[in-house]
């Protein structure tokens, strides 16, 4: 994207000698200029950076900011930026983002997600006797990163597993920079016109899922058929996209830390505190979290105007240091790593965090103790990470054990 002299261009590519690393522009800012204006459509729109951790969190738990990003002015990486679905609430604001959100709180209480973790220790167990069988080297996110979060998804919702190519088809085009307004939009239907009539057939044999409830809910009046279609497709997109990446970065994250991995095998407390201390480093939304102002406000010193985008690199936030101490440092015994922003912050912190937390504290040390001769089977220089997407990956990683 081209820029002013004075302003920056917006980016999302992280350094290829460093590709856990945020990029080192937004550091520099974040030292010198922690609200400056970066430039997207070629200058044509000038958003707000906001990359300090304080700031982040002022804005992120600020009423004065909205989550609707087809106000004008919103930060939209595309001109033709198409409105999302009721039920991709993250989308919007209240009341519709609380009386969406409020269909699935029950469904991510901690108690619930305890109860999924044997079914995730079992699909975990199942997935490495499968990779451990094959002859390596194989491809670490196709044999097992990306189908456990997608099998945890499917059994949670009441999805069939076998559909899961379709979903991947359609949450591709979703995190996809390059994709047109149109094409997000006909994703999002997609998705909405399975989860559709999912539900209806939920109505007349339901099971004990999520999509199930979500019909008992349209039938007292709460929701309507539409809404649980579009929940549902939401959870199925965001539960498996962003968990999936995940365990692909940790994974690839620890086999560089060989001198860490102690600390995952640990009991259930150092384990907790070593996923936390992965989600900051890696901070996967790729894109920061994106907001528009609906007041002036003073951010950091500086006035933003009703009206005005604000973009919140929380992988740059994560790595402040007035914060967190040699913040570009793995640390696995971090003592205050909950202070990370990964989750976002305020009330459109992700709903489904426990989940993702569960998936992490099981999979990352049944992967080691399993396979402690793990390794990636190509230098690092060659694996391909996804430089082009709303959330940070690896397309493919060769492995070897």
């Amino acid at each position: 994207m081209a820029s002013s002299p004075t302003v920056p261009a917006f980016t999302v590519t992280r350094p290829q000698d460093a590709p856990l690393d945020p990029p080192p522009l937004y550091a520099r800012l974040r030292e010198e200029q922690p609200v400056t204006r970066v430039s997207l459509w070629e200058g044509r729109l000038s958003p707000w950076l906001v990359t300090r951790w304080e700031d982040a969190r002022a804005v992120l738990g600020s009423p004065a900011f909205s989550s609707d990003l087809t106000r004008p002015g919103a930060p939209n990486f595309t001109e033709d930026a198409q409105p999302v679905p009721r039920g991709f609430f993250a989308g919007h604001d209240d009341p519709v983002h609380a009386a969406m959100r409020r269909t699935l709180t029950r469904e991510f209480m901690v108690k619930r997600v305890d109860a999924l973790r044997p079914a995730i220790a079992r699909l975990t167990d199942e997935l490495l006797t499968g990779l451990s069988e094959l002859s390596g080297p194989a491809d670490f996110v196709e044999h097992f990163a990306l189908p456990l979060p997608s099998l945890v998804i499917c059994e949670l919702l009441g999805v069939p597993y076998e559909e899961h190519p379709f979903f991947q088809e359609q949450s591709k085009t979703l995190v996809d920079l390059n994709a047109t307004g149109e094409e997000s939009a006909r994703a999002f239907a997609n998705l909405g016109e399975y989860l559709l009539r999912l539900v209806q057939t939920k109505r007349a044999t339901p099971g004990d899922d999520v999509v199930t409830r979500l019909a008992a809910q349209v039938d007292e009046g709460v929701i309507t058929d539409q809404d649980a279609a579009d929940l549902s497709a939401f959870l199925l997109f965001a539960g498996h996209e962003t968990t999936a990446n995940m365990i692909a970065l940790s994974t690839v994250t620890l086999l560089q830390h060989p001198d860490q991995i102690p600390h995952i095998l640990g009991g259930p407390d150092q384990v907790a505190s070593a996923v936390e201390e992965l989600l900051r480093y890696l901070s996967i939304v790729h894109l920061g979290l994106r907001r528009t102002a609906i007041d002036d406000v003073i951010i950091g010193g500086v006035t933003i105007r009703a009206g005005e985008g604000v973009i919140i690199p929380v992988h740059v936030a994560n790595r402040d240091p007035d914060i967190f101490t040699d913040p570009d440092d793995l640390d696995l015994e971090r003592a205050n790593v909950r202070r990370h922003l990964a989750f976002g912050y305020g009330i459109h912190q992700c709903l489904g965090q426990p989940l993702a937390r569960a998936e992490l504290q099981i999979v990352l040390p049944e992967l080691f103790r399993r396979l402690p001769g793990l390794k990636i089977a190509v230098p690092m220089e060659e694996v391909a990470f996804k430089q082009a997407t709303a959330v940070y990956g690896v397309r493919e990683l060769p492995v070897t054990w």
